[in-house]
């Protein structure tokens, strides 16, 4: 039986199970997402129009708002099965679950090797089977199978940063990493820095044409990296390697930079932060003021993604919005004048902003302390059933129990689920940690998954799936408790 878990084939069968089954149930009851008919949109008028557009009006227009990774995915699927949209939905979703299923032998790997950094050469088998069934399990990243958005491949190409990020910070501080043993190390490239430098450069530049945020990998990782070297007075080796991981990426971006240069005459080499098409005010003032109140998902839908779009009424917006009555009444009649016509103007957004100021005036700590940690706990602690039609309704049990026992049960089990991926990290995190060899590794990891939660707590639309693509760091790390350090007699304690 133990060597029956312990082969991978049997995980990532159970694995394709899990997506399998996922991908039917979003067959029968169809997520919702705006994002699936701009991507689809984009792919439909790159392969008929040659031009990387959207509709507006009626008319394919150039824009800049999605970077082109994902789309050029939904055309390659749909040239290749002759469909395009809701035809092509099941083509899609299989070409994501054997996407997704590589992430797992990579999480595994990744884990094998911290493993093996902390002397654990002998059970890196025990921690890659273990981290193998753990991603082929965990129900967070396998439900995004289902629905065409860029998740899936996001966390692929941070699942490769990160290990060639970890073995790059390893080899630089240790010299020779001791890496892992067995089929893992097969997936280790190179031993050579600078290789493993453009090797992760041009990853992480991948990773950008499905996410913007993915150069959030160099932003933390070149200091970690400094840190590491010029202990070691190792000024220039900083200098050489920051280079080729900085010029890979770009060099990957180059072609995307272009474009937006000779269609759109602009330097955008990323998709801007702001969404918003050339007709429509940027609401930066609208912004600001939620971010002084806002910090769950379920405001944002009632909110957020009304502007321009639908009705946004005041009894929707919790009492936590307003400090007083008076502010309560300028919010409702600014917001009656944008219902009349539900086109946002500068004069509407100027209205907020002066809000947003007065409101972090008076509770400085509210705005860039309180609400950013509330959105930490949220998008972090959260039964992600974004994916599932359930409503989320909990609290007031006994009433919730009498009145959908469903929708309550898969809330709460989703949530501890969650609860237990981030515990057994934590639990890893602690275990490895104390390793000197594992070290760098384990820093250039956690200091990315930190400063992600503290840029994602910035955005207008706190949404939990942006944290997926540090799910591959969390198991890996959770792996770790499949191995036990040893007593000075060679037996585990």
């Amino acid at each position: 039986m133990k060597r029956f878990f312990s082969n991978p084939l049997v995980a990532l069968l159970a694995g394709a199970c899990v997506r399998v089954f996922f991908v039917l149930f979003a067959l029968k009851y169809p997520p919702n997402s705006g994002d699936t008919v701009l991507y689809d949109q984009f792919a439909t008028n790159w392969l008929k129009l040659g031009k990387f557009a959207m509709d507006i009006n009626g008319v394919p227009t150039p824009v800049d708002l999605r970077m082109p990774g994902y789309p050029a995915f939904l055309a390659i699927v749909y040239t290749l099965t002759g469909r395009n949209g809701d035809r092509a939905r099941l083509p899609v979703t299989l070409a994501q679950i054997v996407v997704d299923l590589a992430t797992c032998l990579i999480i595994a790997s990744l884990a094998a090797f911290l493993a093996g950094l902390a002397g654990q050469q002998q059970k890196s088998r025990r921690v890659f089977a273990f981290a193998l069934w753990l991603a082929a399990l965990c129900p967070f990243i396998a439900n995004y199978v289902a629905v065409p958005l860029t998740e899936v491949w996001a966390v692929f190409f941070t699942a490769i940063a990160f290990y060639l990020l970890a073995g790059l910070a390893t080899l630089l501080s240790c010299k020779k990493a001791p890496g892992p043993t067995g089929f893992s190390m097969k997936m280790w490239p190179t031993d050579d820095p600078l290789r493993l430098a453009l090797f992760a450069g041009l990853v992480i530049g991948l990773g950008t044409l499905f996410r913007p945020e993915a150069p959030l990998l160099l932003v933390t990782t070149v200091p970690v990296l400094g840190f590491l070297l010029l202990l070691q007075s190792q000024f220039a080796t900083w200098i050489r390697v920051s280079a080729v991981l900085g010029f890979a990426c770009i060099a990957v971006l180059l072609p995307w930079t272009i474009r937006n240069a000779i269609t759109l005459h602009e330097f955008q080499p990323l998709a801007p932060k702001d969404a918003t098409l050339p007709s429509e005010v940027d609401p930066k003032g609208f912004m600001a003021w939620e971010r002084t109140w806002l910090y769950r998902m379920r405001d944002t839908y009632l909110v957020t993604w009304k502007l321009n779009d639908e009705e946004i009424h005041i009894e929707d917006i919790p009492s936590s919005a307003f400090d007083n009555q008076q502010e309560r009444d300028r919010v409702a009649a600014i917001l009656e004048k944008y219902n009349d016509d539900l086109t946002w103007n500068v004069d509407e957004d100027v209205q907020f902003a002066q809000l947003a100021r007065e409101r972090t005036a008076r509770h400085p700590l509210r705005t860039h302390l309180w609400i950013p940690l509330r959105r930490t706990v949220r998008i972090w602690f959260t039964p992600r059933i974004e994916l599932l039609p359930v409503a989320g309704h909990v609290f007031p049990l006994a009433y919730q129990h009498e009145e959908d026992p469903v929708d309550q049960r898969v809330t709460i089990l989703f949530f501890f689920a969650n609860v237990f991926f981030v515990g057994l990290a934590l639990w890893g995190i602690w275990k490895i940690w104390r390793f000197p060899t594992a070290r760098p590794a384990v820093a250039v990891l956690l200091v990315y998954i930190l400063v992600r939660t503290a840029f994602l707590t910035t955005l207008e639309a706190p949404e939990p799936r942006y944290t997926l693509v540090c799910f591959p760091a969390l198991l890996a790390f959770g792996a770790q408790v499949a191995w036990r350090k040893q007593s000075s007699g060679g037996k585990d304690r």
